[in-house]
């Protein structure tokens, strides 16, 4: 993590005494700022995504990460992977230095108002410190990932050079950059941010989606759930959007790829791989899959998913053709079906029938929970990570082996 700019133990110390109190205000410290900020700089709503604002999300996942800070501010260590998530997904957003002190003038002036008398100048000056050695850190570490990607600042014109449905629910995109130059390489797992006009809001709106195919040089791939409306807020707005509205030819703008979330085939090449999903999760691992058998892995990789049914089931054929090569033995899968139909054959379109449950599969072959070195991926519905993060440690494997895919605003 970047090395934050010193802060005095007299503002330290006034921080961590606060921190209950931002505890107990935070959303609405966090609400009004954002209120506040958007009413004064409406161009960035461009960057904020207006479904998490609607519902909530955004204020209450500010309102954590405040909180989080206040109380580790002595020991921000504790602090890094959330900072290395929270840097990837500002990269990804095009968020720039010169957006900091805008952020910080309206978080203070949030804190002030709520707190009113309560907020002395003692109080006001520690946390604008305390702010202060926050944005260096995050200044710092977005540069460098900026920097990585010399050659690609911003956002970029790609066009969609296809659109294939893969299920009912879920379509694919295959993004190629209009400039036709090629594309630089990213580790299996992580996404891109892409963003469209919304003309019912009168700007841009911004959305993650993970990579569902390995590197390639010519193009990206992006595979997208059609939503039905079930969320607070402004339910599958884009992702909706991409269904409906756009066709092949159409362009979009993205930003290069980014994200904590990766299996670096370099560093993994020894190490047995655990890939669990559910639904639309199963993207990333896709990636992961993909770029593990283009190189000729051998790792043993074991892949437990979970759908309703198997018709919702999307890349089912190339997985199992996958699975089918004599070169892939490495490789076994296991798929739980919530609602399995009655064509559908046990052991053969799908193995255990009901939600995802760790504790029926084997807990060496499935899980290596015998391989203190193996990495456990996870990415589906927030309970649904949690539980199985849950199991997993509770059958031994350590916190530090087991990924996240943290989509939204993760203040869950």
């Amino acid at each position: 993590m970047a090395v934050a700019a010193p802060i005095s133990p007299e503002h330290i110390a006034i921080v961590k005494a606060t921190a209950p109190v931002l505890k107990e205000h935070g959303t609405t410290i966090t609400t009004l700022f954002y209120r506040n900020m958007m009413d004064a700089h409406p161009e960035l709503k461009n960057t904020f995504s207006i479904s998490n604002q609607e519902s909530g999300a955004q204020p209450r996942a500010l309102a954590a990460a405040v909180f989080a800070y206040a109380t580790y501010v002595d020991d921000l260590g504790k602090l890094s992977a959330a900072v290395e998530r929270i840097a990837h997904k500002h990269e990804s957003l095009n968020v720039q230095a010169d957006h900091y002190p805008i952020v910080g003038k309206y978080l203070i002036e949030a804190v002030a108002a709520v707190l009113g008398d309560a907020c002395t100048p003692e109080i006001a000056q520690a946390w604008t410190a305390a702010y202060a050695a926050l944005a260096d850190i995050f200044i710092n570490r977005e540069k460098q990932l900026y920097e990585a990607h010399e050659t690609w600042q911003g956002w970029r014109r790609f066009k969609i050079q296809r659109k294939v449905p893969e299920t009912a629910e879920i379509t694919s995109f295959y993004l190629v950059p209009e400039d036709a130059k090629p594309l630089p390489s990213f580790l299996p797992g992580q996404y891109i941010s892409l963003q469209v006009f919304v003309t019912q809001m009168g700007h841009m709106q911004p959305r993650q989606y993970s990579l569902s195919e390995a590197p390639q040089s010519d193009y990206y791939r992006i595979s997208v759930k059609k939503e039905h409306g079930k969320q607070v807020g402004v339910p599958g707005l884009i992702s909706n959007m991409l269904h409906e509205n756009y066709k092949e030819g159409d362009v979009l703008e993205l930003t290069a790829p980014a994200g904590e979330f990766f299996a670096n085939p370099k560093e993994s090449k020894d190490k047995p791989l655990v890939l669990i999903s559910a639904g639309v999760g199963l993207t990333p691992m896709l990636s992961i899959l993909n770029s593990a058998v283009n190189a000729g892995s051998q790792q043993h990789i074991s892949w437990i998913h979970g759908v309703h049914s198997t018709e919702l089931h999307p890349f089912k054929d190339h997985i199992r053709d996958i699975c089918a090569k004599d070169v892939n033995k490495n490789i076994k899968t296991t798929l739980f079906v919530t609602s399995p139909q009655q064509h559908d054959v046990e052991g053969s379109d799908y193995h255990f029938a009901g939600r995802s449950d760790l504790s029926k599969v084997d807990p060496n072959s499935d899980l290596f929970l015998d391989d203190n070195q193996a990495e456990y991926y996870i990415c589906g519905p927030h309970d649904f990570m949690k539980d199985m993060e849950k199991y997993l440690i509770g059958a031994g494997v350590d916190a530090g082996q087991i990924h996240l895919e943290v989509f939204g605003t993760g203040d869950e």
